[in-house]
């Protein structure tokens, strides 16, 4: 990744969204101290509306939508945020992980050669974006076995059901906000059981490329929900073809070369994108036929829960020209634990929306060059 000739004069945080949660807000102004660090430049809170002749580098906190809409602020490449920008609302969610109706309705900027392009890393399954087409692509599905409805602005899990029966589907399409749907997508997609999710991901921040894979672990809410717990990551220094040299499990390699085909589909077919942060959920798991699938569930190209994870390997690259692989964790836990000695801590307290929540993140060096 060749670096920018114009050195940031800052980190700046650029929070898009109507509302953060408390837990959300004090880890990413920790995330954007860290990528100060590493930029060599402060982390500030701008005193007026930025430009593009302030020359910072933001830390956006959601997917970014209308390139010309952030041209004004000075981001037109990955090298200006850590996060990603996309052409469209839907782009920045699940619902380009899916084709569509052959008649189905479409939003601006749709094209089927996306799902087309990537269709040996996805799962069965349609992005609809009226009710209409949704019950025609349950309708399909079902025929096959039991199917998940996923809202495509939920995280973590949250929000998602499995059916088995049309009938089902109809009180979830109740609740739907007609021109949401439209302008957003829902996702229906064949419902696998005994699911390992796994992580495939790459930041490239001042010069640093490192990629990764892991494994997702889930904890269970102050409700007794199964929500995101946190990823356990092996990183690399290096782009994707450094990870795929090292010695791995098939099913790994799988994973890999699916998150890979839909990332080139992305760069090929969704215009506008852009990208330092990149993060893709891949779902290994049985069908209903009893038959073991893996495809990309959906990307994150924006800070997730694993960039705490990132944060500290980019950090150890950073610090050690020699280190050539590092093994980093980040940890989501409700209540109030006992932390690990190195555990470095990113949020502890009671969210308002969570309750009694911490956050934290650990690494360990794994490999030096020869």
């Amino acid at each position: 990744m060749p670096r920018s000739n114009e050195a940031k004069r800052a980190v700046v945080l650029l929070d898009t969204r109507e509302h953060s949660p408390d837990h959300e807000r004090a880890t990413q102004l920790k995330l954007a101290e860290g990528l100060a660090g590493l930029l060599g430049c402060p982390y500030v809170e701008p005193a007026r509306p930025a430009t593009a002749a302030d020359r910072f580098y933001y830390l956006a906190t959601q997917t970014l939508i209308d390139p010309q809409r952030y041209v004004p602020l000075g981001i037109r490449s990955e090298q200006d945020l850590f996060g990603g920008l996309v052409g469209q609302p839907y782009m920045a969610t699940k619902a380009i992980s899916h084709p569509r109706l052959a008649d189905g309705i479409f939003p601006p900027g749709w094209t089927d050669d996306f799902a087309r392009l990537a269709s040996s890393a996805l799962l069965k399954g349609y992005s609809v974006f009226s009710k209409e087409d949704a019950r025609e692509a349950a309708r399909l599905l079902l025929a096959e076995g039991a199917l998940r409805v996923k809202p495509v602005r939920a995280s973590a899990g949250r929000g998602q059901h499995v059916i088995e029966r049309l009938d089902e589907l109809e009180p979830l399409l109740c609740a739907m906000d007609e021109q949401e749907l439209l302008t957003w997508g829902l996702v229906l997609e064949e419902n696998l059981v005994n699911v390992e999710t796994l992580s495939v991901g790459q930041v490239r921040v001042a010069g640093i490329i490192c990629s990764y894979y892991g494994t997702q672990q889930l904890t269970q809410d102050h409700q007794g929900s199964e929500v995101y717990g946190g990823s356990n990551l092996l990183v690399v220094r290096g782009d994707y073809q450094a990870l795929l040299q090292l010695p791995l499990e098939d099913h790994l390699r799988l994973a890999i070369t699916q998150a890979l085909t839909y990332e080139e589909a992305a760069q090929r077919w969704l215009p506008g994108f852009i990208a330092s942060r990149r993060n893709y959920d891949i779902a290994r798991g049985t069908d209903a036929r009893g038959h073991l699938r893996s495809g990309v569930l959906e990307q994150s190209w924006r800070p997730g829960g694993a960039s705490t994870a990132e944060l500290l390997a980019l950090q150890a690259f950073a610090n050690d020209a020699a280190l050539q692989r590092v093994r980093a964790s980040s940890h989501e836990v409700f209540g109030q634990p006992d932390l690990p000695t190195d555990a470095i801590l990113f949020y502890q307290g009671q969210d308002s929306e969570l309750g009694q929540f911490s956050k934290f993140a650990q690494i360990r060096e794994h490999g030096h060059s020869e």
